[in-house]
């Protein structure tokens, strides 16, 4: 081989999307293991591992101007040589003095004693970090410095990427740094997957343009162009995805029903359906009597009644002889199911069985074997009910209660539980969604929304305060609780916020930095929940029962808090997820929120609907010492109106679509095929839907994708949804 063809084949080698991170400068096998940890394989790995975060080193602040606290820059000249000391325990402090034109500061830096060479008296460094100010006196500890000349532009924002142990912010930057090269050079580079005409009629930038002004930002506008450009292409391929793989044709179904006795069936309910229900009801029946595969999301706000069409369903499915199966997120929620659906169903003559992962080794043999012999017609579980033991004799249908909480493999295991094909299927969800974007999102399943609420369900009065009232609120909590009531206390955060390395080994928290496309309006200042959830128990309320729930909590703590919780063995709950949605605790009168500025509207309804299930008149409150117009107005809307319906269109308009993408893309970033890491940030309306119109037009246009421009967004798509087409089973 030439020298020529020899150079040209170790160039090519070492560029191209698809070069392997082991080959960039400093990586090698060893760190390449550490790389492999957070999901990088390839230069095309790296310039998509986005920062969390940058440095904004680019805010430029004198020593005159500076408030004690400020996290900046501050451009200073070395007044004093370096003096380094080793103190207690061998640790090396090093001190100087620098000035500029308004003053002076001093600055100390812990073990670092290579600073004494590198900083210079007489010579000029921007110094970032964390600034404090005690009258005229300025300082900063450790701060990350770089020459200065004023010649050379030195970078106004400095990425901070997720990492993981061996790997060093300043490794990964400068690897990402060459990726960017890498992956638009040589013959396998780094193709736009979208159309000049597309990318003109939304203002979109180039995807060169994008990934540049991700990692190496000259402005916030630069990251805000490239967050929307990015975004707007997740959400393209999701789309794409979802009409081109999800939609799946009608699937003839062996699992035939007739329409079951209608009268028998509510004659046994204490109250009349409402039109919404029977509009449902009738769906249901039309589905599962029709021949095809029944695929079907209910969605509809709490206290709607889905759960007694789910019943109605499987009650369709009993009466034509086949097995039903009610899976459920929780073990709290399946006992819950179980205790409300087993009377109903053993008085309609059908036998019911509960299959949950507490049960002993013996008790789960004992209902896997009824399932198998066909003793048992309905059975309502956790995740146990998808385990390799669990054989149903004639399954044929599958209800999913908060279907969002599964991955699309643990639906499809249920769904294919039935011996001779995929099961009928009927998933619920309790998230209200406004019509339009509830077709948009979940485009790959029939879809019945309960937009009415039975009559004489309890309203809870919501208010908005701020910490003013705190004593009041104190006063409240006992007047409820005394009342014989319990109080659930909800707060946005755990702990202390995160604190986040810099390239230099700085240590900032998230509300210190500028997050991708630019910082939000206002940094709520959240309560630390594990101190505040203390004090309540040790300090504010020790003459009754506080617990604490979080998300850090093994699952089994969890569950035996909140069944302590519903069976009245506690008074307060403290908890920082969101309490389960189906749970029914009616001696639950009071919600209290914490930093209610940090929740969207729709989760806010979603907590306020966990009290007001008993007789007791019940309270929502809203805390929030935000002084935004925005904020205010937005929980002023929860104090207007209990419609989840419309307070979903209000927090539509207002926050943008993102919480309502997080709940339909649980089903494909569940099962690894889609990121919407980008797109679930507030971004607006507007952008979401011309992402579905495009991939509608595309579809029209090319529905193979083979036209020679698609070929780059083709082979994306088909990376993005391996195994996918290979899923034969509708699973909704």
């Amino acid at each position: 081989m030439s020298g020529k063809g020899t150079m040209e084949m170790r160039a090519s080698m070492l560029s191209g999307k698809n070069m392997p991170v082991e080959r960039f400068f400093g990586v090698g096998a060893r760190r390449a293991e550490a790389f492999h940890k957070l999901g990088i394989h390839t230069a095309r790995d790296l310039v998509y591992h986005f920062p969390r975060a940058y440095e904004p080193r680019g805010n430029v602040r004198t020593t005159g101007e500076v408030a004690d606290g400020e996290v900046c820059s501050l451009v200073l000249t070395v007044n004093t040589e370096p003096k380094t000391a080793t103190v207690r325990r061998g640790m090396v402090i090093t001190k100087l003095t620098a000035f500029d034109d308004f003053g002076k500061c001093g600055i100390t830096f812990f073990n670092q004693p290579y600073v004494k060479d590198a900083l210079t008296r007489g010579a000029t460094f921007r110094f970032f970090g964390k600034v404090r100010r005690d009258g005229f006196s300025v300082s900063m500890t450790s701060p990350v410095f770089e020459p200065y000349n004023g010649a050379v532009p030195l970078r106004p924002l400095v990425p901070v990427y997720p990492l993981t142990q061996g790997i060093s912010q300043k490794l990964m930057g400068s690897t990402v740094r060459a990726a960017l090269d890498a992956v638009f050079s040589g013959a396998d580079s780094l193709q736009d997957f979208l159309p000049c005409d597309l990318r003109a009629r939304y203002g979109l930038c180039e995807l060169k343009t994008a990934l540049f002004h991700m990692h190496l930002p000259e402005s916030v506008e630069d990251t805000a162009s490239a967050v929307r450009r990015l975004a707007f292409d997740e959400l393209y391929l999701f789309a794409l995805s979802m009409l081109r793989y999800g939609k799946n044709a009608p699937v003839p179904s062996p699992y035939v029903c007739r329409p079951a006795d209608r009268d028998r069936f509510l004659s046994l309910l204490p109250y009349q359906l409402t039109a919404a229900q029977e509009r449902t009801r009738l769906e249901v029946e039309a589905d599962m009597t029709s021949g095809m595969q029944m695929r079907r999301l209910i969605v509809g706000d709490v206290g709607s009644g889905k759960t007694v069409l789910a019943a109605y369903a499987v009650y369709t499915a009993l009466a034509s002889g086949w097995q039903a199966a009610l899976m459920a997120p929780t073990e709290i929620l399946a006992r819950q199911h179980f205790g409300q659906l087993s009377s109903l169903f053993e008085a309609l003559g059908y036998r019911v069985a509960l299959l949950v992962g507490s049960m002993t080794a013996a008790a789960k043999r004992k209902v896997q074997e009824a399932l198998s012999h066909g003793d048992v017609d309905f059975v309502i579980g956790t995740h146990a009910l998808i385990e390799d033991g669990v054989v149903f004799a004639r399954l044929g249908l599958a209800v999913i209660d908060e279907q969002h909480r599964f991955g699309t493999a643990q639906r499809a295991a249920l769904v294919r539980k039935g011996r001779e094909g995929a099961v009928h299927l009927l998933s619920m969800s309790a998230t209200p969604i406004p019509r339009t974007l509830a077709m948009v999102l979940y485009c790959d399943t029939d879809i019945s929304i309960l937009d009415e609420m039975p009559p004489g369900r309890q309203k809870v009065d919501t208010f908005f305060v701020n910490e003013s009232y705190r004593a009041r609120l104190n006063a409240f909590i006992r007047k409820n609780i005394d009342a014989g009531g319990q109080v659930y206390i909800v707060c946005p955060a755990v702990e202390e916020q995160e604190k986040l390395e810099g390239e230099g080994g700085l240590l900032l928290a998230a509300d210190e930095l500028i997050p991708p496309g630019g910082a939000a309006e206002e940094k709520p200042k959240l309560k630390a929940a594990v101190d505040y959830a203390k004090a309540l128990s040790e300090e504010v309320f020790p003459e009754y029962r506080v617990a604490f729930l979080h998300g850090r909590l093994p699952g089994k703590e969890k569950d035996r808090i909140m069944k302590k919780f519903a069976a009245g063995e506690l008074d307060i709950l403290v908890s920082t997820t969101v309490i389960e949605v189906g749970v029914n605790v009616p001696r639950a009168t009071l919600m209290l929120v914490e930093n209610a500025e940090f929740f969207g509207l729709s989760a806010l309804h979603q907590l306020r609907g966990r009290v007001g299930r008993g007789e007791r008149k019940s309270y929502c409150i809203l805390v929030s010492d935000s002084n935004s117009e925005k904020v205010r107005e937005r929980l002023g809307i929860l104090c207007e109106t209990n419609d989840g319906f419309q307070i979903a269109k209000r927090d539509l308009e207002m926050r943008g679509p993102g919480d309502f993408i997080e709940q339909a893309a649980g089903k494909t970033r569940q099962s690894g095929e889609f990121d919407l890491g980008l797109a679930s940030l507030e971004h607006d309306e507007k952008l979401l839907y011309a992402a579905f119109e495009e991939a509608r037009r595309t579809l029209i246009v090319d529905p193979a994708l083979s036209l020679p421009e698609h070929a780059a967004l083709c082979a994306v798509l088909e990376e993005k949804n391996v195994g996918a087409k290979n899923e034969s089973a509708p699973i909704g």
